[in-house]
């Protein structure tokens, strides 16, 4: 999982409540339990005039040129805005594998749906829970130009001109972004440990392991 420390970028405002994980992702591209080769449908439903199948070929469908992603002023933003209870419905974590393979590492609004929310943080995206106000002050002022400097360390988002909003992160789950440390990351820094408790049991218990000498 790629580390998270400070990032500057543009912000795609997807002016939305209650996203759901079936729009973000949908149902028809859950066969696939691999966490790459996602991000061509996120927000399928949305982003083209068609239906979208896994395998398909995105760069031949049609677009909707009203829908905010594809709109050439936003291309390699890496940061989303958007509203209220973003993530809600299904617990399916192929919504967090989607922004993460688009490119997303931040996203910002008032509230998310919690199984989303702690998704996010596997997968090394930012959801970044700030006031409603504050978000609404923030598209209000998010034109194509509009850019925001996120700060993990300082826990700190910060516009071009110098206003600045803080945020709250649990402090391991910050520790992890900025190291980059998934699940599986975490626990092999104690791979050494998990040897030496292996090897204790066999000998403790030996009649657990079939395959003793």
């Amino acid at each position: 999982m790629k580390a998270l420390r400070r990032l500057r970028s543009r912000v795609v405002p997807l002016d939305r409540a209650n996203v759901d994980t079936d729009a973000i992702i949908p149902k028809q591209f859950l066969k696939s339990i691999r966490r790459s080769g996602f991000g061509p449908y996120l927000f399928d439903e949305w982003r083209y005039l068609d239906r979208g199948e896994p395998d398909m070929d995105c760069a031949q469908r049609p677009l909707n040129p009203d829908f905010v992603l594809n709109q050439p002023a936003y291309r390699d933003a890496q940061i989303l805005l958007t509203r209220e209870n973003f993530g809600c419905g299904s617990s399916r974590e192929h919504a967090a594998w989607a922004l993460a393979d688009y490119g997303f590492r931040v996203i910002i609004a008032p509230s998310f749906a919690d199984i989303f929310y702690n998704n996010c943080f596997n997968n090394g995206l930012l959801p970044v829970v700030l006031d409603p106000d504050r978000v609404n002050g923030l598209f209000r002022r998010a034109t194509p130009e509009f850019q925001l400097t996120v700060d993990l360390e300082a826990q700190r988002v910060t516009e071009p001109d110098g206003t600045s909003h803080a945020f709250a992160i649990e402090p391991s789950r910050k520790q992890r972004l900025l190291e980059g440390l998934d699940d599986i990351a975490l626990t092999l820094r104690q791979a050494e440990a998990i040897r030496a408790y292996e090897a204790r049991r066999r000998e403790q218990a030996p009649w657990l392991f079939p395959d003793r000498p």
